[in-house]
């Protein structure tokens, strides 16, 4: 019966409660009677003892002067015990005191900020702004998030920033889906992580470009850039019914022709990947390299390589040829 006792909680050190349950059966034993039944030395048992005096488990003997009585468990264990029992309360209390402190500051915020609630239209400035009102969006609650992030490599910093966010809302049972662009395949810091949204529950797919960043949340809120080519400088919430409900549909529209990040990239009847159509596509409508690597999250060097490529096989003679070639030939519809 003695063994099953686990005094750490109350406050006993390992120690002392060894001391204590071998005083429980033996009352009488002394300092050198104790040190050689628990095998200790002798100071280690005064130790023992030390504490137990600290804690009203051991009293000095009215019989002998100098000695110490052992406080039975009733009393000494109960008062312990109760102690306990009030720090707790108090504890539970002051986090009933913060949880009311908290309230009071949300509320005062919602005031000051009334059209973070009430408005259709939300402006956010600048990257600090962007990410502060995700992580609130995060602990909400969110039963579903959908994101379109339309870069290639995504460095470190951003990569640590995102990543305590997904872990806890992917914790709280949120259901994530989000589209990336093939490029990020050939990153492996970036497709790592892609991996790990996998493996953390998360459903993620590529696809060759994307038309703007957005993430929607619950398909109630949309954050999108207020300048897509410049995302840093801050974002727009939208939260109109109508507005939401067309990037949820333009949401749902690319997943459905993306490839799972688990699945190889394949090609068409005309041997041709999704990201070279897009690089078809985008020289039919005349962009430029540096929009079309900027569009399909590569390097200038990378999108002129692809675009030679394509150029060589269709034997045409420049860009616009090469565009207007793959319509001819119907490998991408007309622009």
């Amino acid at each position: 019966m003695l063994e099953a006792l686990g005094l750490d909680a109350l406050g006993v050190n390992s120690d002392a409660e060894r001391v204590y349950k071998t005083m429980l059966a033996e009352p009488r034993l002394g300092v050198l009677e104790l040190a050689q039944r628990l095998d200790w030395p002798a100071e280690r048992v005064r130790e023992g003892l030390d504490e137990l005096a600290r804690l009203s488990l051991l009293r000095p003997s009215d019989e002998n002067p100098g000695a110490m009585r052992l406080v039975s468990p009733e009393v000494g264990l109960s008062s312990l015990l109760a102690k306990r029992e009030a720090a707790l309360l108090e504890e539970q209390r002051q986090i009933a005191a913060s949880r009311a402190a908290v309230a009071r500051v949300v509320a005062d915020y919602a005031d000051l900020h009334p059209s973070r609630h009430h408005s259709d239209i939300e402006q956010l400035v600048g990257v600090d702004a962007v990410r502060a009102w995700m992580e609130e969006r995060t602990h909400e609650g969110l039963t579903e998030v959908m994101t379109f992030s339309p870069s290639g490599a995504m460095s470190e910093q951003s990569i640590a920033a995102a990543r305590p966010l997904d872990e806890d809302a992917l914790g709280r049972g949120t259901a994530i889906r989000s589209l990336y662009l093939d490029s990020a395949r050939n990153h492996p810091p970036t497709f790592n992580h892609l991996r790990w949204l996998v493996e953390t529950g998360a459903q993620v797919r590529t696809t060759a470009t994307l038309p703007l960043r957005m993430v929607i949340f619950d398909r109630k809120q949309a954050l999108i850039p207020v300048n897509p080519e410049h995302s840093k400088t801050g974002a727009v919430v939208q939260r109109g019914p109508g507005m939401v409900a067309a990037l949820c549909a333009l949401f749902e529209q690319i997943w459905q022709a993306a490839k799972p990040v688990g699945e190889d990239r394949t090609r068409d009847d005309q041997g041709l990947t999704s990201q070279e159509m897009a690089v078809l596509t985008l020289l039919a409508e005349g962009w430029t390299d540096d929009v079309i690597a900027r569009k399909l999250g590569v390097s200038v060097r990378t999108s002129r390589r692809i675009t030679a490529e394509l150029t060589a096989r269709l034997n045409a003679r420049s860009r616009f040829q090469a565009g207007a070639r793959a319509v001819e030939r119907g490998w991408i519809k007309g622009v």
